[in-house]
């Protein structure tokens, strides 16, 4: 395998993932970032972001020095044979992906690549963005190339190195070539494409992704109004290969820094060109009328009156990240919930293992705390809102004494129905039938 000198512009989930991956692979690796705390910080291995196996192995490649930080975009891609771009592209205006920091560095590096440099787009983008860097470059002697991510946070590293595909999309056969050639001491089929097929893949997965958790939060729903369980039907319908397990358990909704951005995305695009697509429009609603859904459960369960109003109601809140294993907030469908409980006038105390209580951000909607059972304090009910583990084997009887009500909302159907009776709680998750509180 030919060792590449690759320059990375960006250090956040993707970039920082890609360019400390890559150096364990045997390349040369520069990655730039315009916060000067973050790359100091990056300099001495302290990596801020709470991802499994990342810190040890930015730690491995710069003892290793095939990995470095800088602030200096400019010296970083002046040698690199390969640049890549792992930069946010947030949900812009009318939900449209916003490419302007994207766009920005293609203009700060145009005059500084080096002849016969491949450019890498890494971050989503809308179909078409290739050809708009290239526009923006300006360079015949340098040919653009999409490369999409399909890394899982919290599986990060797991997955660039054992990856199920790996996708490249460019009209310049050599030059996508050369970036398959980076990752050749990895087992994955490689899928050649055209730059405007291989971004749109990336848009259909995840937007594939988002309508499999509708289904299945929609399916739990109707196994409420019928009386089945949820877990068993997702079973026999998982276990047919042409439908599979993944991406069927419900939750509190759909989030986190990719499928709310990308599926809004990709409805702007079909828009703009005039596709009519319906499944995507009603995956989304789906998503939000779910969401409204489960608070309307704890409102007719906890609230007060006739309308219901949860003024004055106290509820503990377990799980505030959009998934476990991560402390990432974006988009989290706990967020969600935990914003519309607060419309309904409830008072919010939330306990999530990768958070601390200093997060000025969530004063207004949530009070955090460290310990779970304080976070019980006075609540009427329980809200089981992200899948941690530990939450399993929390003292339940301890949180039980604590609160005013007996029952646990479980939206992540994670807890055991007979722990929590046990500890005088009743447990109702999503798909099945409500679990009475044993009475001593």
């Amino acid at each position: 395998m030919p060792t590449r000198h690759v320059a990375v512009i960006g250090t956040g989930y993707v970039g920082l993932t890609t360019g400390a991956c890559l150096a364990s692979l045997g390349h040369t690796v520069v990655c730039a970032d315009a916060d000067p705390h973050k790359v100091e910080r990056l300099r001495e291995a302290r990596v801020d972001i709470l991802e499994p196996d990342l810190p040890e192995t930015v730690r491995d490649a710069l003892e290793a020095g095939r990995l470095e930080f800088t602030g200096d975009t400019a010296a970083a891609v002046a040698e690199a044979e390969v640049v890549f771009l792992c930069l946010p592209t947030p949900m812009g205006a009318g939900g449209a992906a916003d490419l302007a920091a994207v766009e920005a560095v293609a203009g700060e590096i145009r005059d500084i690549l080096r002849p016969d440099c491949v450019v890498v787009n890494k971050s989503t983008v809308p179909v078409g963005t290739c050809e708009r860097v290239a526009a923006l470059l300006g360079r015949a002697d340098v040919t653009v190339v999409s490369n999409p991510e399909f890394l899982r946070e919290g599986r990060a590293v797991h997955d660039f190195l054992h990856p199920d595909r790996i996708v490249i999309g460019s009209a310049d056969r050599a030059a996508a070539r050369r970036v398959a050639d980076l990752y050749a001491a990895l087992d994955a089929p490689l899928v050649l494409t055209d730059p405007a097929s291989a971004e749109l893949t990336k848009y259909a997965a995840n937007f594939f992704l988002a309508m499999k958790l509708s289904f299945a939060n929609n399916l739990a729903t109707l196994c409420e109004r019928f009386g089945a369980d949820i877990a068993d039907v997702t079973e026999g319908i998982g276990r047919d290969p042409r439908i599979g397990s993944a991406f069927l358990r419900p939750g509190p909704g759909w989030g986190g820094s990719c499928l709310p951005k990308d599926t809004h995305a990709l409805l702007t695009v079909c828009d703009r060109s005039g596709v009519d697509f319906p499944l995507l429009s009603a995956t989304i609603e789906t998503n939000v009328a779910h969401q409204r859904r489960l608070v309307e459960r704890v409102a007719a369960a906890c609230g007060r009156g006739e309308d219901g109003s949860l003024h004055g109601v106290r509820l503990a809140l377990y799980g505030l990240t959009f998934k476990a294993g991560t402390s990432d907030l974006r988009d989290s469908p706990a967020l969600a919930v935990a914003r519309l409980l607060r419309e309904r006038g409830a008072e919010l105390t939330g306990y999530d293992p990768a958070l601390s209580q200093e997060r000025p951000d969530l004063s207004d909607l949530v009070k955090l705390v460290a310990d779970p059972v304080r976070a019980a304090e006075g609540a009427a009910a329980c809200l089981v809102l992200t899948e941690w583990p530990e939450l399993r084997d929390l003292d339940w009887a301890a949180i039980a004494a604590r609160m005013s009500g007996h029952e646990v909302h479980d939206f992540r159907n994670l807890l055991d129905a007979d722990l929590l009776a046990r500890a005088g709680l009743s447990r109702r998750g999503i798909g099945s039938p409500a679990a009475p509180a044993r009475v001593a």
